[in-house]
C-alpha cells in the first residue's frame, strides 16, 4: 500500500513514482491511495467560507481524494482504478497495479470518524487493515524522520492526521514514510532490496487519541 500525498500534485517529477509503481516485476502487488491535494484544499476553502459541517466537509473530502486519484491514472493509465473490494483484491490477485477510489468503500463506515483528524494518511492505514496488507508506505513532500519513530510524534508534529496513530496501531504490517526525492530508494525496496524509508512504529498512547466512533 502506497500513499502519495496530494502535496505531489504540482511536482514536476510526480510521473516518475507514478512510472515506477506500474512498472512490472515487483515483489508484491501495489495499491496507490491519494491524498486529497488541491482539491481537498478547496473543500477545506468552501467550509471555512460557508460553515457547513463536518460530516459534508468528511463527504467532499473523499471525492477529493477520488479526483487526485483519477488525475493519477490520467497521468499513468497503467494503474488501474478500483472502487470497490472485490475490484482491488481482483487487480492484486492479477498483479496490477490499482488506485483506490475510496467514496463506495469509506463513506458511511461507523469506525471512520467523519471529521479533519482523519485524512488520506488515515484513510490509507484503514485501508491496510482491510486489504490485509503487508505494509504501508507513505511518500510525504514535508520531512520525514531519519530514524524509527512512533506514528504518534509525527501526529504531533503535524507530518500525518491526528488519527493515523490509532490506525497505526490497529495494522498488523510494517508501515513506513518516505520522501518524494527519494524514489530511487523506493525502487530498491519495491525490489527487496532495501526498505522504504523511515519506520513508522507503532504508539502505546494510540488509543487514546481521536479518530474512531465508540
Amino acid at each position: 500500500m502506497i500513499k502519495i500525498g496530494g502535496s505531489l500534485s504540482d511536482w514536476h517529477r510526480l510521473g516518475t513514482w507514478l512510472d515506477l509503481i506500474a512498472r512490472p516485476g515487483h515483489l508484491h502487488p501495489l495499491v496507490i491511495v491519494p491524498g486529497g491535494g488541491p482539491f481537498a484544499d478547496a473543500v477545506r476553502d468552501a467550509q471555512d467560507n460557508w460553515r457547513f459541517d463536518d460530516r459534508l466537509a468528511h463527504r467532499m473530502a473523499l471525492l477529493a481524494m477520488e479526483q487526485f486519484g483519477l488525475m493519477l491514472h490520467g497521468i499513468c493509465p497503467t494503474l488501474q482504478t478500483a472502487a470497490t473490494r472485490e475490484r482491488l483484491r481482483s487487480l492484486i490477485r492479477a498483479g496490477m497495479p490499482a488506485v483506490w477510489l475510496p467514496s463506495a468503500m469509506a463513506l458511511d463506515q461507523p469506525e471512520i470518524a467523519e471529521s479533519w483528524d482523519v485524512t488520506s494518511d488515515s484513510l490509507a492505514a484503514w485501508l491496510a487493515v482491510e486489504l490485509d496488507a503487508a505494509a504501508l508506505v507513505l511518500v510525504k513532500s514535508g520531512p520525514c524522520p531519519c530514524a524509527a519513530t512512533d506514528a504518534a510524534a509525527l501526529a504531533r508534529d503535524g507530518l500525518v492526521d491526528a488519527a493515523f496513530p490509532l490506525w497505526r496501531a490497529r495494522f498488523a504490517g510494517e508501515s513506513w514514510c518516505i520522501h518524494r526525492d527519494n524514489h530511487i530508494l523506493m525502487e530498491e525496496a519495491l525490489a527487496g532490496r532495501a526498505n522504504p524509508g523511515c519506520v513508522l512504529l507503532r504508539s502505546p498512547e494510540a488509543e487514546l487519541l481521536p479518530g474512531v466512533r465508540a
